[in-house]
């Protein structure tokens, strides 16, 4: 059987649970930042496809790893 993950939910309610979790938020922050700034960098100097297409995967990808899977 499946366990049950309401603890999960219930961590991002709790100041004391997230302080001991490390810094998982700030690296999810610094990470997108830096993806946003390369795609949008190329975007800039002209390579708009991959750019866009950069910032599409980019989106995927954090919104799946921020969703926990």
């Amino acid at each position: 059987m499946a366990e049950d993950d309401f603890h999960r939910w219930e961590r991002e309610f709790d100041p004391r649970e997230a302080e001991e979790g490390g810094s998982g938020g700030r690296a999810l922050v610094l990470i997108a930042g830096v993806t946003a700034a390369g795609c949008t960098a190329l975007i800039v100097l002209g390579d708009v496809p991959l750019g866009a297409a950069g910032l599409v995967l980019s989106s995927i990808v954090l919104l799946l790893w921020r969703i926990g899977m």
